[in-house]
Order: structure tokens, then C-alpha cells, then sequence
């Protein structure tokens, strides 16, 4: 079987689980596949030396950036992230400037993507990062195409994933493109974690991109709201369920969540939608009508203004089998 070498890049204040989460996905991989030598994995530091992770974790690389590309580049390039990309240093970006265009395939985990950025390695390509630096990057680095909704974002052989756990699910999608599904699932029951989160999953669900209302309430609508998709959810009827009149509630609750209850309700129903036709095999009319949409058509409306694809299409892409 092909070997492929993995290469992930290590430096002060870099994230931990940036790192061992993917390693760990690459690593149970081969073993998965009935091949221990699928994938070589090596971590490298600029000298070689030990680095201090963000959480005070102490890892010890296995070379030096130089030498580990000294034979050639790796199949499989890892950038994670942390607080070491506010302020990296000069020879690291230097390194990647030079060096990572060679690599098979060019993964950054986190604001991993700032160093692939700032060594200008993502110019003119579509990325993603950690939602708390999504802003950042768009700010500081024009010529990105910043998509701060999904969890991972593949563009050609460069590769970009949201925070921190992402970068697992990133990981399990370049092991299915690799080995193979049954290899992936293998992993991921290993890990105990989903075999595969679409990669344009939002990195929050409905509840999250929101705030949490504080007053109790309006806390046990939102709550109530993401378990009824299919009901009457118009104002009116929110609002009365609230105890308030629709202009109280209306105000109240964008006040709270800042977002209005439509907004709202459309993000639940969509995210609701979606997950029905991943995980289930339901028709596209039951689905429409199950997440509250009524008819197929609105529903195909919603999913081509907020995704830019059918209901159908999405469903191609991003079903997965019941095994």
C-alpha cells in the first residue's frame, strides 16, 4: 500500500489538541486499514527543540523544520494553531513560505491558517479558521476568501479547519479520501467521535450562534423552538408561548439572543433540514415538511439562498449510509 508521510509543524504556545487530534486520526489510521505504515508521521520544531504548549504541555519534536524536508516534502503538511500565531516567528514563516508549497496536501488546524496566511499561502483561496479569528484574517489578509461558517473548507490541495476539534474532522476526511470509509469509521469509533461532520457544517449550531437568553422564558423558547421545527412558529405564536405581546417579545428576544426570532427560526429549521437528509434517507418533500418548511420548493428555496445548493444536490454530497 502508498505511504504517506505527515509532517506537523510545532512551536511555542501552539494548541495541543491542534496537534494530537489530528496525529491521533492519522495514526490509528493505518492500523485501521490492516496497514501500520499507511501513514509516517513526524513532528519538527525550528531547532529541534522542545516546545511549550499554550496549556503548558511540553512536546518534544521529532527533527528540526530543516531536516525534515531535507529527503523531500511530506505528503501531508499540519499547521496548527494557538496563541503562537499572534506573533511568530520571522524564521517559521519563512520556512513555510519556502517549503510548504511543495507538500502533497497543505492542512492548517485553528488559526493555524494566520501562519499560511501571513507566509502568503492562502492568497486568493477560500479558507476558514476559528470563528473568534475569522474577522482577523479577513482584516489583515484581503486577498482570502474568509468563510467563518464552516467546519473545515477544502480548496484544491490546501485545507483549512475551524477550532480546535475540527481539525479531527478534517483529519477523518482526508482518511476516507486515503484508506477508504471503513478506515475513517474504524477511527472515529476509536476515538468516539462522528465519522464525518460535512465540512461546511456551521461551526455553531442554532443555540450557539445565538446567545443564551437570560431571562427564563424566552431561555425555554429557544430551547423549545429547536425541538418543534415543523410547528407554528410565528411571532404570534412564539410571543403568546412567551407570555409577552409580539412587539414585547420581538424586542425582547433580539435584545437577549441578538437576533430576531425569524432569523432564528429560519437557522433551526435549515440546521434541522440538513441533518435529516445527512443522517437519514427520508424523502426531500417528508424532510420539507419535517423541519417546518411545508413544501419542498421553500425548503429548496432556503437551502440555495443560505448554502448555494439544492436540497437534493446537498444531500449527494453529503449523505452518509447507514453501516
Amino acid at each position: 500500500m502508498t505511504q504517506r508521510s505527515v509532517l506537523v509543524v510545532l512551536f511555542d504556545d501552539v494548541q495541543s489538541l491542534d496537534v494530537t487530534g489530528p496525529l491521533e486520526v492519522f495514526a490509528g489510521a493505518g492500523r485501521a486499514a490492516g496497514d501500520p505504515a499507511a501513514y509516517t508521521i513526524r513532528t519538527a520544531s525550528l531547532d529541534g527543540g522542545p516546545v511549550r504548549t499554550h496549556s503548558g504541555l511540553r512536546l518534544l519534536p521529532d527533527t528540526t523544520l530543516a531536516e525534515a524536508v531535507a529527503d523531500g516534502a511530506p505528503h501531508t503538511l499540519v499547521v496548527p494553531g494557538g496563541e503562537g500565531t499572534r506573533r511568530p516567528a520571522p524564521a517559521l514563516i519563512d520556512w513555510l513560505r519556502t517549503h510548504a508549497p511543495d507538500a502533497g496536501r497543505l492542512v492548517s488546524v485553528c488559526t493555524g491558517a494566520l501562519l499560511l496566511a501571513e507566509a502568503g499561502l492562502l492568497d486568493g483561496h477560500r479558507a476558514t479558521t476559528h470563528w473568534v479569528a475569522c474577522d482577523h484574517l479577513a482584516r489583515c489578509y484581503p486577498r482570502v476568501e474568509v468563510d467563518p461558517d464552516p467546519i473545515f473548507v477544502r480548496d484544491g490541495r490546501l485545507s483549512t479547519s475551524a477550532g480546535v476539534t475540527a481539525g479531527i474532522d478534517l483529519a477523518l476526511a482526508l482518511v476516507e479520501e486515503d484508506l477508504g470509509r471503513d478506515a475513517a469509521l474504524t477511527v472515529a469509533r476509536h476515538l468516539v467521535v462522528f465519522l464525518r461532520r460535512p465540512g461546511n457544517q456551521a461551526q455553531f449550531s442554532a443555540q450557539l450562534a445565538a446567545q443564551t437568553a437570560r431571562r427564563e422564558p424566552l431561555r425555554d423558547l429557544q430551547q423549545w423552538i429547536t425541538e418543534h421545527p415543523e410547528g407554528d412558529l410565528s411571532v404570534e405564536t412564539l410571543a403568546a408561548r412567551a407570555r409577552l405581546s409580539p412587539r414585547h417579545f420581538a424586542r425582547a428576544f433580539r435584545v437577549e439572543t441578538g437576533t430576531t426570532p425569524g432569523r432564528y427560526v429560519d437557522r433551526v429549521r435549515l440546521e434541522h433540514a440538513r441533518r435529516l437528509l445527512e443522517e437519514t434517507s427520508r424523502g426531500v418533500e417528508e424532510v420539507a415538511r419535517a423541519a417546518g418548511y411545508g413544501t419542498s420548493e421553500t425548503m429548496r428555496r432556503a437551502f440555495t439562498k443560505a448554502l448555494g445548493t439544492a436540497p437534493a444536490d446537498y444531500r449527494r454530497r453529503f449523505h452518509a449510509p447507514v453501516t
